[in-house]
C-alpha cells in the first residue's frame, strides 16, 4: 500500500473525468439520446433503411459514450471503497485488486481523453483507407496485405464494422492496393493519423537465400462524405470505365463488366471500385468515394495557407512516418510521436490503439505549436 498514494491518484481521476464531462457536455448529450430515441421510435423509421440504420447506429453510441462516463465514476467510487477495505483490513489481496483496478480506470480514462481532441471537421466521420504497395517488390504487396489484416483486426477488436470496396491483387504475392471503408463514431479522427509512408524491415520469406529486405507502402485516409455534404461533379468531368472483376493471380472472379474504374479528369483522381456485385453498385460506391477525395482537395487547397487541415493527404503522402521491424530486433516506431511497441506479432494482430493515440496527442500537440506560430 505505501509504494501507491490511493488518495492523490483517485483525486486525479476524479479530476481527469471531470475534465471530460465538461468536454463532453453531457447535458447536450443526454438531449441527443432524447432526440434520437424519438427519431429511432418513430413508425415510419424503416421506410427508409439507410436513414434508420444511420439512427439506430448513432443513438447505440451516443448511449454507449455516457453509459462509460457513468460506470467510470462508479467504478471510482468502487475503487476509494476497495482501497478503505484494504487499509482497514490490512489486506494484500484487495490492496493489489485496488491497484489493477487503478491502472484499468487509467487506461479507460486515456481513451476517452483523446477521444475529447478529436474535434477536426470530419472527425466524426466514417473512414475509407486505401493501402498501396511501394518499393520493395512481392515484399512491399505482402507488406500492403499484413497492414490490411492490422487494420481490420483492429476494428473488429471495437466491433466497428468493414467493407472491403476494391482490390488489386499482385502477381505472386499479397496486394498493389486495396480500399476499405470503416463504419464506426470517429473512425476518421482515429485512423486519420495512420496516412504516410510504413516501412518493414525483415528476412524476406520470398527471398530463396534469405537475405533483410526492406519494403514500403502508403496509407491514405480520407472521410467518407454525407448526403448532406455540397459536392457536386459535372457528368463531363468524370470519365467512367468498365471491366471484369479479378480475384488473386489475375483470375477472374465474375463473367460480366461488373467492375468500374472512375476518372476525375480534371484532376486526374482515380477511383475503382469492383467488390459489389453489379456494375450499378460499383459505379455508386465510386462516386461516393470520389466525392469524398475531391472534397478533402478542396479543403486542403482552401486550408493550405493556414495549414489547417489535419490529415492533408498530398502533405503526409510522402512521409515516413512509422518502421516495423522484424530483423535484427522486434520493434515498432512511430517517427513522429517516438512511440514504441516491443511486440511486432500483436501489433500486427490489431493492437494498435496506442500507436493511434500517441499520434492524435501529437496532431494536436502540432496544431498548438502552429497556432502559436501563426
Amino acid at each position: 500500500m505505501a509504494t501507491i498514494d490511493f488518495t492523490e491518484e483517485i483525486q486525479h481521476l476524479r479530476t481527469t473525468l471531470g475534465s471530460i464531462e465538461k468536454v463532453t457536455d453531457l447535458d447536450a448529450l443526454k438531449a441527443r439520446i432524447a432526440d434520437l430515441e424519438q427519431q429511432a421510435s418513430a413508425p415510419d423509421l424503416w421506410d427508409d433503411v439507410e436513414n434508420a440504420q444511420k439512427v439506430s447506429a448513432a443513438l447505440s453510441h451516443a448511449q454507449s459514450e455516457l453509459r462509460r462516463i457513468d460506470d467510470l465514476s462508479s467504478r471510482i467510487d468502487d475503487l476509494e471503497v476497495m482501497v478503505e477495505l484494504a487499509a482497514e483490513e490490512d489486506d494484500a489481496e484487495t490492496a493489489d485488486e485496488a491497484e489493477k483496478e487503478l491502472t484499468s480506470i487509467r487506461r479507460t480514462l486515456d481513451e476517452l481523453e483523446v477521444r475529447t481532441l478529436l474535434s477536426g471537421e470530419y472527425d466524426e466521420r466514417n473512414a475509407v483507407v486505401t493501402i498501396r504497395a511501394g518499393a520493395g517488390g512481392v515484399d512491399a504487396a505482402d507488406f500492403a496485405e499484413m497492414l490490411l489484416r492490422m487494420y481490420l483486426r483492429w476494428a473488429e477488436r471495437h466491433g466497428y464494422p468493414t467493407k472491403v470496396m476494391d482490390t488489386s491483387y499482385a502477381e505472386e504475392a499479397g496486394l498493389k492496393s486495396v480500399t476499405f471503408e470503416v463504419s464506426a463514431p470517429y473512425a476518421y479522427g482515429n485512423l486519420s493519423v495512420e496516412g504516410g509512408t510504413h516501412r518493414l524491415v525483415r528476412i524476406s520469406p520470398f527471398d530463396n537465400q534469405g537475405r533483410r529486405q526492406t519494403s514500403f507502402a502508403a496509407v491514405e485516409v480520407i472521410p467518407l462524405i454525407e448526403s448532406t455534404d455540397s459536392i457536386e461533379i459535372p457528368d463531363n468531368d468524370l470519365k467512367v470505365d468498365v471491366f471484369r472483376s479479378s480475384g488473386p493471380g489475375g483470375q477472374s472472379v465474375n463473367t460480366t463488366d461488373s467492375a468500374v474504374r472512375m476518372t476525375h479528369l480534371p484532376t486526374g483522381t482515380v477511383v475503382s471500385m469492383q467488390d459489389e456485385k453489379s456494375q450499378i453498385q460499383n459505379r455508386a460506391a465510386a462516386l461516393r468515394v470520389m466525392q469524398s477525395r475531391l472534397l478533402l482537395l478542396k479543403k486542403a487547397e482552401e486550408a493550405a495557407e493556414r495549414k489547417e487541415l489535419a490529415g492533408d493527404v498530398k502533405a503526409s503522402w510522402g512521409d515516413q512516418m512509422r518502421s516495423y521491424v522484424l530483423n535484427p530486433y522486434q520493434m515498432v516506431k512511430d517517427l513522429r510521436t517516438e512511440h514504441q511497441e516491443g511486440n511486432p506479432s500483436a501489433v500486427f494482430d490489431g493492437e494498435i490503439d496506442e500507436l493511434i493515440e500517441a499520434g492524435i496527442r501529437w496532431r494536436v500537440g502540432q496544431q498548438k505549436a502552429e497556432a502559436a506560430e501563426g
